[in-house]
């Protein structure tokens, strides 16, 4: 335990939550890869232990703790062999909740935060095109106001929890003129007239139910705008650095993990004589990588505690994501590796390991985009300020 940031009360947390996943996740992993959907009755477990309120308001069931119970939450999740059931508990607190947590006014907080920290409704965040991935500003879905109506047309895709939702945040331009000052942000309900949600077959992630959803002429309330109009792309900004973050703390404990096992399996493996932990060409590969994933890990529990006290760290947000993702995978090929052909089995965790990394340098804003956005910062000098003054 790393008492610069936690304490007696984080580590009992970290205790309780494990033998939580342990009894009630760790025997169903299995049947939710198998078939793609995470039964229902998990989330209202997750929601009477307080697992989905730990940053949000105590006034709609939260706990209102530090940042780093989220950290032990995202940690824990990555440690029981389903990045697929880990992103759909992470995408649902903190993707579609921070939204309407940040945006939502009363009647949205009471109507779906509440229920949404009890585990008895699941939010989905709805972002990203078909033709658009990282590029936010160039969306095509359209909100149109008629009345006091709003109708939305047009498509997302890669959206988790999108087919079980009970509710998404949806971006729409209000204002195709504007380009992303035209974006604004709604709540919609999943049951709505002119909505389909289709499954994706993806490679990895497999217990997550991902979605493409298409809205054709949906109707909502104007009540149901989020904010103000026009303000959305700001919004969406704003909650990146935790989005980054998120992602990057997923990263490190994969990897983590992933050396945890490899070791464990080196210890017991032998070859030539002796247990394969004691050839130096692998000794020097785990250490090698074990350097690095600590790296990642106190860079990134430095810029949650900078986050934690309202700093703005869209920067180093940015950065940890970029580099743990990058060693995430490169750590989890490399323990592949050292299990031989046992590594390429099923039944072992790291091929599935290995599948749900892959997904890390590209969710969440590519590598590629990350590169650019930080190419903008340190060699242009362009300086990010908050979005939105809270």
């Amino acid at each position: 335990m790393n008492s610069l940031y936690f304490t007696e009360e984080h580590q009992l947390f970290r205790e309780s939550l494990r033998d939580f996943l342990q009894k009630e996740v760790v025997p169903h992993i299995e049947k939710w890869e198998k078939t793609g959907t995470i039964e229902r009755f998990i989330w209202k477990k997750f929601g009477e232990m307080g697992f989905f309120g730990l940053r949000y308001p105590e006034a709609y069931g939260g706990l209102n703790l530090d940042l780093f119970y989220t950290v032990i939450f995202l940690e824990e999740l990555q440690k029981i062999k389903s990045g697929g059931f880990a992103a759909a508990m992470w995408a649902h607190t903190y993707l579609a909740m921070t939204h309407l947590n940040a945006e939502g006014d009363e009647r949205i907080k009471q109507d779906y935060l509440a229920p949404s920290i009890s585990g008895d409704k699941i939010g989905a965040l709805c972002i990203t095109e078909p033709f658009g991935g990282s590029d936010v500003a160039g969306m095509r879905t359209t909100a149109v106001k008629s009345g006091d109506k709003y109708i939305i047309n047009g498509s997302k895709t890669f959206i988790t929890n999108g087919v079980y939702a009970d509710y998404y945040v949806v971006a729409a331009k209000t204002n195709s003129e504007l380009g992303n000052k035209g974006i604004s942000m709604f709540l919609v309900d999943a049951n709505l007239e002119g909505i389909s949600a289709t499954k994706l077959d993806k490679l990895g992630w497999r217990a997550s139910d991902t979605a493409e959803i298409a809205f054709d002429n949906v109707e909502i309330s104007e009540e149901n705008l989020m904010g103000e109009e026009g303000k959305g792309f700001p919004y969406i900004m704003q909650h990146f650095a935790l989005e980054r973050l998120i992602m990057a703390i997923n990263a490190h404990a994969s990897a983590e993990y992933a050396i945890e096992y490899t070791l464990e399996y080196m210890s017991e493996r032998e070859a030539f004589g002796r247990t394969i932990d004691k050839f130096q060409a692998l000794r020097h590969t785990i250490v090698e990588h074990a350097t690095d994933v600590e790296h990642c890990k106190l860079f990134n529990y430095a810029t949650v505690a900078r986050l934690d006290k309202g700093e703005y760290v869209v920067k180093e947000a940015t950065m940890a994501k970029l580099k743990s993702t990058k060693v995430a995978d490169e750590t989890i090929y490399s323990c592949l590796q050292m299990l031989g052909g046992y590594g390429y089995m099923e039944e072992y965790p790291l091929a599935r390991l290995l599948r749900d990394s892959r997904l890390g340098p590209i969710g969440g804003g590519t590598s590629e985009i990350l590169k650019e956005i930080l190419s903008k910062m340190i060699i242009d000098k362009q300086d990010y300020k908050p979005a939105v003054k809270h």
